[in-house]
């Protein structure tokens, strides 16, 4: 079966502590949407770590971490997330595993990002500017570049004709840019990205149920944020309730514990008074 949390207003809510809290209990914790627009931070041993995309299980060695279909990953921003926490003990090339379906922020992705945020002027969303909202375009678009693309002999190809649309985008919005100075750091990440066990995480994380391990889903933004049901048009791009675990894991709805309701409700970031 499969727990899973959620916030339950428009984001930073201190999920990440309760992931961190709770993994102990749980032999995976899963990431099933969202990008590196979440971030979600821990504290132990008198340090801080901030996680943008890799699930909050991390640093338990024991615990496998899934990054699931329904992520959208920056390469870049993946690459400098893993050397931050290697150096805080963690062993992402162990413990992590990425979904071959997940797909991937490109350097245009985040300028078609600011140029249709600009475009917008006091219209605008309040987009973070990451690329997040362009990738999921792709995605629902049939026309984005997923993670086990990388391992295809003729990847360069297909990303050119990606960037080559978004360069049309660009050039109607009349936005700068210059491929020369952001093309480099996302070839090497993608490098850096194929080191990685890139698998086809339904399967897996079925097989590990099977075994009766225990799964822990790690909701990214709040319920409110959904791109469905929250308060649109002020919401992010996936799905951020329960139901995004079914297609943002691969994972049939009598798996997971709960579906309506609130199981458990934890309360952060409470303040200390004094109080009328």
């Amino acid at each position: 079966m499969i727990d899973v949390v959620l916030g339950l207003q428009w984001g930073d809510e201190g999920k990440g502590k309760i992931v961190d809290v709770l993994t102990p209990q749980y032999d995976v914790v899963a990431r099933f949407q969202g990008g590196p627009n979440a971030g979600h931070s821990l504290e132990f041993n008198g340090q801080k770590h901030v996680l943008n995309t890799i699930p909050s299980g991390i640093f338990h060695k024991h615990c496998i971490n899934i990054i699931g279909s329904g992520v959208v990953i920056d390469p870049i921003t993946f690459k400098k997330e893993i050397e931050k926490i290697t150096l805080g003990g963690a062993e992402p090339l162990v413990n992590l595993y990425i979904s071959e379906k997940a797909h991937l922020i490109l350097p245009t992705h985040r300028l078609v990002d600011a140029a249709s945020e600009a475009h917008k002027g006091e219209h605008k969303i309040g987009s973070t500017l990451r690329g997040i909202s362009p990738t999921y375009q792709d995605k629902i678009g049939r026309s984005g570049l997923r993670v086990g693309d990388i391992l295809a002999a003729n990847f360069n190809q297909k990303y050119e004709v990606v960037a080559a649309n978004h360069r049309t985008l660009l050039d109607r919005f009349n936005h700068p840019y210059n491929m020369a100075e952001i093309e480099p750091a996302f070839f090497e990440a993608i490098e850096f990205l194929k080191q990685f066990k890139i698998v086809n995480t339904e399967y897996f994380l079925d097989d590990l149920m099977n075994d009766g391990k225990k799964v822990l889903a790690e909701g990214a933004q709040g319920t409110l944020l959904d791109i469905d049901y929250g308060t649109y048009p002020f919401v992010t791009s996936s799905n951020t309730i329960t139901g995004g675990v079914c297609n943002g894991l691969g994972v049939a709805p009598q798996k997971i514990k709960k579906v309506y309701g609130i199981f458990k409700a934890y309360c952060t970031r409470v303040g200390s008074g004094p109080f009328p």
